[in-house]
């Protein structure tokens, strides 16, 4: 039995890893700045925050605070491991890693890959292909930077993760438009939660046209296991949330974007740990959007699971634990896994999402997080998904038409109206 310490969970409400470490025969001890958050989801913090041996909930997120409390616990029972997989505590994670001598990835890569703008100028030392960029920091540089690169640009925080404040302008007259609101558009200093502010560094980027997909790598001591490719659905414009994804994914070059992949985590020196790389493919071939140096979140696991027959979260678990997972190498789907995620249509308040009532075995996961009384939107962004649902098939159309027509058939109830899902 190993003891790990795990750094906050993914959106306040994803313990699949908290109940995986416990499944698994291990104890853990769990740290976050704001317990409240969680608390919040009455059901989860009764059922799940009750696995750990341990909460430890500081008033506000101090480094030298976070390392007091866990080197105190583990001069009495020591950590084998550290698990993080949100981007705003992965530099903090890093750094007690290395105090302790764990397994993580180094600290230097860390910090580096919490700023999007420093990544696009490593990637552009090694000749790795990624659009233009350009960095914004006050707001007569970013609507410099917006002429410079031209339209269409896209302009997301250097910080940013979970498609938060992202912008795109296809002309010159859009942009024009909102010329005078953009003369303050900064300081935007977004609430990211856990205590954590936006710096208002901008990416200013050439917006690039193509297929946006994620790639599933491990990283052990430096060599990359590449697990396969999540295929994106989004949501009309002007929506940004993504409305489903397909694991694996067939339609694309996979030894060619592998390739691309591991030339930008080698670039990165990306030694250990598992990363999430969107890419956007072209006819000139892969663009990188961003690296996210954790785990894919969303629950999205799962569903990777689901196709691969094997909990994924035992897999990080074990790799922060040191076993061997040289079994992963090459391992292949048995199955097409596919989410679609549960909308409003309109604002409104939540009374009730009502999903539909079904033995189907091919249905592999409903799960429902908003609650009656959550005000909820169209999805502009991914925080405002109502729940999902999770199937296979044994191809990627017959799971999307199942996923499909689950979806169409849920009722979003708002208020005293129906409001028909997205």
């Amino acid at each position: 039995m190993a003891h790990l310490l795990l750094l906050e969970v993914p959106g306040a409400n994803d313990f699949n890893i908290l109940e995986e470490t416990v499944h698994l025969g291990h104890e853990v001890t769990f740290f976050t700045a704001d317990l409240s958050a969680y608390l919040a989801h009455e059901t989860l913090a009764t059922s799940r925050l009750s696995l750990a041996r341990d909460i430890v909930s500081l008033t506000s997120f101090d480094y030298d605070a976070f390392e007091t409390a866990a080197l105190a616990i583990h001069e009495k029972t020591p950590f084998d491991a550290i698990l993080c997989l949100i981007d705003i505590r992965m530099i903090e994670a890093a750094r007690l890693a290395a105090r302790l001598g764990l397994k993580f990835l180094n600290c230097k890569t860390a910090k580096l890959v919490r700023d999007k703008y420093s990544v696009r100028e490593r990637l552009a030392q090694h000749a790795i292909r990624q659009p233009r960029f350009a960095l914004a920091t006050t707001n007569a540089e970013l609507k410099t930077a917006v002429e410079t690169i031209a339209f269409p640009v896209l302009i997301k925080p250097s910080d940013g993760y979970g498609s938060q404040n992202i912008l795109t302008f296809t002309s010159e007259a859009e942009f024009a438009a909102l010329a005078a609101p953009f003369a303050n558009y900064l300081p935007l200093k977004t609430d990211y939660g856990l205590g954590v502010h936006a710096n208002d560094r901008l990416v200013v980027e050439e917006f690039i046209r193509g297929e946006v997909i994620g790639c599933e790598t491990i990283t052990v001591d430096g060599k990359h296991i590449f697990l396969g490719i999540n295929d994106k659905v989004f949501f009309p414009p002007p929506c940004f949330g993504i409305k489903g994804s397909c694991f694996p994914s067939g339609r694309f070059d996979t030894e060619q974007i592998r390739d691309y992949v591991f030339q930008i985590l080698d670039a990165l020196n990306f030694n250990f740990g598992v990363a999430h790389t969107e890419i956007i493919i072209t006819p000139e071939g892969p663009y990188l959007v961003e690296v996210n140096p954790r785990l894919i979140g969303a629950h999205i696991p799962r569903l990777l699971g689901f196709a691969l027959e094997r909990s994924i979260y035992a897999d990080v678990i074990n790799l922060h634990l040191g076993c061997d997972l040289s079994q992963l190498q090459g391992l292949e789907a048995h199955q097409v896994a596919v989410s679609r995620w549960i909308t409003s249509s309109q604002n409104g308040i939540l009374n009730a999402v009502v999903t539909p009532k079904t033995d189907d075995p091919r249905i592999m996961a409903v799960h429902v997080f908003k609650k009656p009384g959550d005000r909820v939107r169209p999805p502009f962004d991914n925080a405002d998904r109502l729940g999902y649902v999770m199937v296979v098939g044994k191809t990627q159309f017959e799971a999307e038409r199942l996923a499909e027509d689950f979806v169409n058939n849920t009722q979003v109830l708002l208020e005293s109206a129906v409001a028909a899902v997205v």
